[in-house]
């Protein structure tokens, strides 16, 4: 069992919304959250002491996700509206607007580099963003019903989504295939996620359960039945060895996922707890509810400790390892008391339309909006730290062959990406050929008709 001093406490509350929160997300920087609610506006909250906090005005209906971009610099929301937004997150909260969904939109998701959007909705599709040039990509058809929430893998390779179709689907963001699909009988997952290491997904199912599959050899690992209320949100820890869910029950719980067992029952909400979310860092994490409060809490989980276990338990987490099928029941309770600091927060509207999305969309392309230490090569070097990578005592192959391959692999990703732009340009060039081909015969048969 944890120690007293690891107990998770509850550190403050923001109110401020007139309805259910329905989603949240803390900055990568950690200094800010943001949060969806049913009452069609988003906040963003500072967690300096008398700051004052945003509301965005924008969405015309229930907003139902939002998600900072990996370097913080804006951040985007989903509604039943149909829209996506993407926010600049400060006072004056400029935005541009997506259309190209014909149903509510359940959840967004930014791409570890921060180039690519995806986004779920109700039309039973999932689309994918271009950042960068901000427009639509491509969409993903395979789900019958409507896909409540889909992800990108750390990597950017892969995206998971779930659907009411009571199926967990697999994409490959290469190809636009479908690759892997997980079927359920009982009920459907409200929210799915990969791990740090892109190696397993974890689901919240609507059938009170929460799942972790591994996606290399498309097995169940472990099945935990906690909750008595349907799950509706998880989160990993950084670390890959925790995960937070949020269910209808009333309560958050922390499970441990080395151990294979529930280690925290939270209580902090009055009602459904709707959405939870762990920082960066993974030292604080946040929840909302049907309450309309959202409360922060702070983790305890000592980082050394997290790095020690993730050593000790490598064997545990091989390719090999034996899964965990049944729950293991802490020996007592863990109620938590309400230790609250009230935050004085000003409500004021963050809403300044630019003239036809033009001034925004600029804002949003200007590369000079990225410190130097978040350019997309950053973010991807800092997402390969966080993954579990054995000692060197452990691996079969020398650590500067293995820095050459991965050299290797970016090389080959860049062509692939050169190569399908080409491909792209060619269908284009030849659609334009064809067309041209087709004008001169019918020119050459109106010469001829009229001869």
């Amino acid at each position: 069992m944890a120690s007293a001093t690891e107990d998770p406490v509850l550190e403050r509350y923001f109110k401020g919304h007139k309805a259910a929160i329905t989603s949240l997300d803390l900055s990568p920087n950690g200094k800010q959250l943001a949060t969806a609610s049913w009452d069609t506006f988003l906040m963003l909250w500072n967690f300096k002491p008398h700051a004052r906090a945003y509301r965005y005005v924008g969405h015309k209906d229930v907003v139902t996700s939002v998600q900072f971009s990996p370097h913080g610099n804006l951040l985007a929301s989903a509604s039943r509206d149909r829209t996506v937004r993407l926010w600049i997150p400060d006072k004056r909260g400029k935005f541009s607007e997506f259309k190209a969904h014909t149903a509510p939109v359940r959840s967004v998701d930014f791409s570890a580099d921060g180039q690519f959007l995806a986004t779920a909705s109700e039309d039973k599709s999932i689309k994918v963003w271009s950042m960068y040039r901000q427009r639509f990509l491509y969409s993903l058809y395979r789900h019958t019903h409507w896909v409540r929430c889909a992800k990108f893998s750390p990597d950017g390779r892969l995206i998971v989504s779930c659907s009411e179709d009571k199926t967990i689907k697999i994409w490959d963001t290469t190809n636009k295939q479908c690759v892997n699909n997980f079927s359920d009988s009982v009920g459907f997952a409200n929210f799915v996620d990969f791990n740090p290491s892109g190696t397993c997904i974890a689901s919240a199912g609507s059938d009170q359960t929460v799942k972790v599959w591994d996606v290399r050899v498309n097995k169940l690992l472990q099945h935990y039945q906690v909750h008595s209320g349907g799950v509706n949100c998880i989160s990993f820890h950084p670390s890959g060895n925790y995960l937070v869910t949020a269910s209808s029950d009333g309560t958050l719980k922390i499970l441990d996922l080395l151990e294979g067992r529930l280690i925290y029952t939270l209580q902090g909400h009055t009602g459904p707890v709707f959405t939870v979310s762990f920082s960066k860092g993974g030292e604080l994490f946040a929840s909302g509810g049907a309450d309309t409060q959202v409360l922060l809490w702070r983790t305890n989980f000592d980082e050394l400790h997290c790095k020690g276990l993730n050593k000790r338990n490598l064997k545990r987490l091989h390719f090999d390892s034996p899964p965990h099928l049944l729950d293991i029941y802490p020996r007592t309770p863990h109620p938590h008391e309400e230790k609250v600091e009230t935050v004085e927060t000003t409500e004021t509207s963050g809403r300044t339309l630019p003239d036809k999305g033009e001034e925004a969309c600029g804002y949003f392309l200007n590369p000079s909006l990225m410190s130097p230490e978040c350019s997309p090569t950053t973010t991807k070097k800092k997402t390969e730290d966080m993954s579990d990578l054995p000692s060197e005592s452990q691996r079969s192959i020398p650590l500067a062959v293995t820095d050459a391959l991965e050299h290797i692999m970016e090389q080959l990703n860049v062509l692939t990406q050169t190569v399908s732009i080409l491909e792209q340009r060619l269908t284009l060039t030849e659609d334009k050929l064809k067309d041209c081909l087709e004008n001169q015969q019918k020119l050459f048969s109106a010469v001829q008709q009229k001869s």
